[in-house]
């Protein structure tokens, strides 16, 4: 369709069935209102009425299991999210992008010749998207220029990956433009990986854009990461009386990733000095066997993270397993059990370079306080250091946990969410 057909063919009502697929029911009126805004944005920048327009809707994700385990080729669930990123693009003939995002400064990236990691600047979402285009052509696939606007609900630095969501959508733009949507999920997100790590210059593992792409809430087993195995879990977490909330606590993200970056490195430091690549490779039992050459060879830091590795890649297998069975009281002491080694173990609820600085650390402590008597869970999400926590929240206690966290961190700092039973997707 054309830009205005497809704004008529939202307007008529002929794309609710497609966005109740994405979209709750009660949000349906909200997402028709933000696709149509975006079109006109669309129309107002590049005009062209004539041309074929795809709209792309990519969630963000929440980690529900497996803290910093993908990157040593561990196990997680995670799970996506109803906050997207949304977009819609028209391809060009010259082989320019150029993006549009709203808030931020337009990107444009030349593809004749291919960028590579050298010739753009790390750390940027131009090399995102360059990172993109060169992972379609390192699998001889189709690519192209294309023009596109785009929005986004998911919060930058709010642990719900806003970075993995913006890659899979421009990989799903060039997926819908120019393969006709025959590149799956998974290979999508191999590719934003990919870009990430040579082009943006961040060591993350899979996990992000995998949970983007594919959707709903997912265990991933990345002992393969080539080949990971995904495999869908039926749960419906609302169903059961729980909200899954995310409290933001504000933290500054400025300079850690240094501290991002130490933990797979001293995964695989403790790897290495055992003779193997990644701690997925060995095994607990030789960890503990030659501990008192580990604490000299690589510190003691990095030995409780290895520890931490072993133990949560077990508890992701006794999570999914208690989901798959419905027992949630055995699913929520995971989730506390994953929260107390993150902070102990782990240690990634605060960064070493400001102690004073702890949001994550009080945000559980709240957490704790409030839900302490209620059949609950809380922990750190995602990355850590600074961000967010994660609460799964009963129903009827939602409006005292958001008062609590919000009188703490600001109005609007808890989020309420709901599982999204859908990855990326081509919405018309």
């Amino acid at each position: 369709m054309n830009i205005m057909q497809l704004k008529q063919y939202i307007e008529a009502g002929e794309a609710d069935a497609a966005l109740l697929e994405v979209y709750e029911k009660q949000a349906l009126n909200h997402a028709k209102q933000r696709c149509l805004q975006l079109i006109d944005a669309f129309a107002l920048r590049f005009g062209q009425h004539e041309r074929e327009v795809v709209l792309i809707s990519v969630p963000g994700r929440s980690e529900l299991s497996g803290n910093h385990t993908d990157h040593n080729h561990g196990r997680v669930i995670a799970a996506s999210i109803d906050l997207d990123v949304l977009a819609v693009a028209a391809a060009r003939q010259d082989g320019v992008i150029h993006l549009e995002s709203e808030g931020f400064a337009p990107e444009t990236v030349c593809l004749s010749p291919l960028p590579t990691p050298e010739t753009v600047a790390a750390g940027t979402s131009g090399a995102l998207i360059a990172g993109m285009a060169d992972g379609f052509a390192s699998l001889g696939l189709p690519y192209g220029g294309f023009d596109a606007c785009m929005t986004s609900q998911v919060l930058r630095g709010s642990g719900l990956s806003s970075s993995a969501a913006y890659e899979v959508a421009v990989g799903w733009i060039l997926n819908a433009l120019y393969c006709n949507g025959t590149v799956d999920a998974v290979t999508v997100a191999k590719l934003s990986q990919r870009a990430e790590n040579l082009f943006f210059g961040k060591p993350c593992g899979l996990m992000d854009q995998t949970a983007c792409a594919v959707g709903g809430m997912v265990a991933i087993d990345f002992a393969d990461p080539k080949e990971p195995v995904v495999e869908s879990i039926r749960f419906d977490m609302t169903g059961a009386g729980y909200a899954l909330c995310i409290v933001d606590t504000g933290g500054n993200h400025a300079d850690l990733t240094a501290d991002y970056a130490s933990v797979p490195a001293e995964m695989k430091a403790v790897a290495s000095a055992l003779g193997k690549a990644v701690l997925r490779e060995t095994d607990e039992a030789a960890v503990l066997s030659s501990i008192k050459i580990l604490r000299e060879s690589v510190g003691d830091r990095a030995v409780l993270r290895a520890l931490h590795f072993f133990e949560e890649n077990k508890r992701v297998c006794e999570q999914m397993a208690a989901l798959k069975e419905g027992d949630l009281d055995r699913y929520f002491r995971g989730v506390l059990a994953s929260g107390r080694s993150s902070f102990c173990y782990l240690q990634n609820v605060y960064t070493t370079v400001n102690v004073a600085e702890q949001g994550l650390s009080l945000a559980l402590c709240l957490a704790e306080r409030v839900l302490a008597e209620a059949r609950s869970a809380w922990r750190v999400h995602g990355g850590g250091f600074a961000g967010t926590i994660q609460a799964y929240v009963p129903t009827a206690m939602v409006p005292t946990f958001r008062a609590v966290m919000d009188a703490a961190f600001g109005e609007g700092a808890c989020l309420e969410l709901h599982i999204r039973p859908v990855g990326a997707v081509r919405l018309a």
